[in-house]
C-alpha cells in the first residue's frame, strides 16, 4: 500500500521555503506521494483565512522533488475552465516528469464560490460536463463539445504530457451521480477521511460500496485504485482537527495502516495533525517500522 502525506492548507501560514522542506522530507523520508488541498477561502469563527493557490503550489513541489506522485486532493473544477485546467494539468504531468495524479471534484464550499464570484448551482452537472471536456483533452488531445454550461469548439490542447493518454484521473466523491458519470473513466477513487468515521474498521464497508458503484459503471470490482485520506493526531500538539475515531500514537497509527492494507487500499493520504516537519519525519518513520515488519 502506498502512503502518502497531505501538506498544510489553511491551519496557519506556511511558507514557500517551509513547503519545500516538507515537500524534501517526504521525498526523502520513502514516503510516495505528495497532495495539496485545492481551496480559496475558509471562515473559521467569523474570520477569513485561505490557503496559497494549489495548482502554482504543485508546480513547485514537482520541481523540487524526482520521486514522489504528486496531486490535488481534490481539484474543483468549478474553479477553472475546464479546457485551462486540462492545459495546466498536461504542463504539471510534463514538469513532474508523469508523476501526476489529477484528482478531480465538484467543491463545497459555498464562501470561496460567493467569494470568488463562481457559481455555486448545479454543481454536479457542471461538473459533468467539465469532466467529460478535460477527460477527453487529455485523451485525444482535442474536443468538440456543445453543452449547457460549457462551450468548446474545436479546442486542441498541445502539446501533451509524457503520460500516454494523460496522467491518471482520481474522483473525490461518494455521490451515485458523480460515480455513475465518473468510474467508467477514472483510474482511482479517494474519500475524506470524515466518510468512514476515521475509523480502519469501517472502511471496508465504505470500499464495498465503491466496488458496487464500479460493477454497475461496467468496471470490474478492483479495478479502480481505492484511496482514504486517514487523520492522524500527534499527543504533543494540541487536537486542531475532529474525527470520530482517534489515531493518535504509533501503536494505533501502525495498526490502522495494517487494517487499511488488509482492506485492498491502494493508498491512503496522512493528514497529520498538525502538519510540522516533526510530525512529518515521525509519520515516515512510523511507516518505514511497518514496512519493514
Amino acid at each position: 500500500m502506498n502512503v502518502g502525506i497531505q501538506l498544510p492548507e489553511a491551519e496557519r501560514l506556511v511558507t514557500w521555503p517551509q513547503i519545500w522542506a516538507m515537500a524534501r522530507l517526504v521525498e526523502d523520508g520513502g514516503l510516495d506521494s505528495i497532495w495539496i488541498g485545492e481551496h480559496l477561502l475558509y471562515k473559521k469563527d467569523g474570520s477569513f483565512v485561505g490557503p496559497w493557490e494549489a495548482w502554482t503550489t504543485m508546480a513547485a513541489v514537482a520541481a523540487v522533488t524526482e520521486r514522489v506522485q504528486i496531486g490535488p486532493l481534490v481539484s474543483a473544477t468549478s474553479f477553472h475552465n475546464p479546457a485551462m485546467l486540462a492545459k495546466q494539468a498536461a504542463t504539471l504531468d510534463e514538469i513532474s516528469g508523469g508523476r501526476f495524479i489529477l484528482g478531480l471534484g465538484a467543491g463545497w464550499n459555498r464562501v470561496e464560490f460567493e467569494a470568488f464570484g463562481l457559481a455555486f448551482d448545479h454543481r454536479t452537472s457542471r461538473f459533468g460536463e467539465a469532466f467529460t471536456i478535460i477527460r477527453t483533452l487529455l485523451t485525444d488531445g482535442e474536443i468538440d463539445f456543445h453543452g449547457k454550461f460549457y462551450d468548446f469548439p474545436n479546442c486542441v490542447i498541445d502539446p501533451l504530457g509524457p503520460t500516454s493518454g494523460g496522467p491518471p484521473l482520481l474522483i473525490g466523491s461518494t455521490g451515485p451521480r458523480t460515480l455513475a458519470m465518473t468510474l467508467p473513466y477514472v483510474a482511482m477513487w479517494n474519500a475524506w477521511y470524515s466518510e468512514y468515521g476515521n475509523d480502519p474498521v469501517k472502511a471496508p464497508a465504505l470500499l464495498a460500496t465503491i466496488d458496487e458503484a464500479c460493477e454497475s459503471a461496467g468496471r470490474p470490482a478492483g479495478e479502480v485504485a481505492k484511496t482514504l485520506a486517514m487523520l492522524v493526531h500527534f499527543e504533543s500538539e494540541p487536537v486542531a482537527r475532529d474525527a470520530q475515531h482517534r489515531i493518535a500514537d504509533r501503536g494505533a497509527m501502525t495498526d490502522a495502516l495494517g487494517a487499511m492494507a488488509a482492506s485492498g487500499l491502494h493508498t491512503v493520504q496522512l493528514v497529520l495533525d498538525p502538519i510540522t516537519l516533526n510530525t512529518i519525519e515521525e509519520a515516515a518513520e512510523i511507516v518505514r517500522d511497518w514496512r519493514s515488519s
